[in-house]
């Protein structure tokens, strides 16, 4: 258990723009694996910060930590239209994956933002909360296969069905967005080879949104088989940032040397959250191949430091 004191000299360093980004991302992680008022607080007052991909994994984070506390400052963020909209999109993601019923309002108001990232992800809150009112979560569903991640995710997997006909259902653009998440959270799930393909055909469809959530699924399953399609993405020439972002910081977490040499071509890219996420990418990657004992080592490097 940290200290309050160790919490306080993490936090310091999450607020710290003059601090390294990566050293950043690892004193952010560490507060979200620690929780609590204190780690709540110092990553709601990052938000201030100028990088957007470092607020986009604050929020992150708050929904991972599923710590209803952190509501108020996920509200100010979705409803602050001079937040980038992968802020306000990992805002309104949070706020579902908490869980609390009286963010039901707030997500059908920025159900119909005009920043259609924005829009679909509160419709995809939306359901998500529907979901669970209905009792969904009471032990997973029957015949669906559980999250090894451990992950809170916008959409539960589907029902379990063989891989083309839940590619059939994640590739079909006339379905519901929730039901599409499903197939893929299914897929994800799966993680064989056949699915992780599966799953980067997804990339081609037309919701930036969607493609995103591909990537980092892909991300978490690490498996070599969607390397030539999420480096696809990121040379794509005008995809979204928000997509080749997430593309980046899967081939990261795949960690192998061709993934390097990918992620070290862009992080001088012109766009500034796909270079970061490129920095960030290539210091995980590091943490993969290396002896290192955890990523989220804020607490480790304090105690190396006295």
């Amino acid at each position: 258990m940290a200290s309050e004191q160790e919490v306080a000299a993490v936090g310091k360093i999450l607020v710290n723009p003059k601090q390294d980004l990566t050293t950043r991302f690892r004193a952010l992680f560490t507060l979200r694996n620690v929780g609590g008022p204190e780690a709540i607080e110092w990553i709601s007052q990052t938000f201030v910060d100028d990088s957007a991909l470092l607020k986009h994994e604050l929020a992150y984070c708050l929904g991972q930590m599923q710590d209803e506390r952190a509501i108020p400052t996920l509200e100010t963020v979705l409803k602050d239209t001079t937040q980038e909209p992968m802020v306000r999109h990992e805002a309104g993601e949070a706020l579902g994956a908490i869980g609390n019923l009286e963010v039901l309002d707030i997500l059908k108001e920025y159900s119909e933002d005009p920043v259609i990232e924005v829009a679909e992800t509160c419709q995809l809150a939306v359901r998500r909360l529907e979901w669970l009112t209905s009792g969904g979560d009471q032990n997973g569903e029957e015949g669906t296969d559980g999250n090894p991640y451990c992950s809170v995710d916008p959409a539960p997997p589907a029902q379990r069905k063989t891989v083309p006909e839940l590619r059939t259902q994640l590739l079909d653009e006339s379905l519901p967005l929730f039901e599409r998440y499903r197939a893929m959270f299914a897929l994800r799930n799966l993680g064989t080879e056949e699915a992780v393909l599966a799953l980067g055909d997804g990339l081609q469809c037309s919701s930036a949104l969607f493609r995103h959530e591909i990537g980092y699924v892909l991300g978490q399953i690490q498996h070599p088989a969607s390397i030539p399609q999420l480096q696809a993405a990121l040379e794509l020439d005008g995809e979204n940032a928000m997509v080749r972002h997430e593309c980046a910081e899967a081939l990261g977490s795949i960690g192998k040397e061709e993934c390097m040499k990918i992620l070290e071509r862009y992080r001088k890219d012109t766009e500034r959250v796909v270079k970061e996420s490129c920095e960030v990418a290539l210091d995980m990657l590091e943490y993969e191949n290396g002896t290192q004992f955890q990523y989220a080592d804020g607490l480790l490097r304090l105690q190396g430091e006295q």
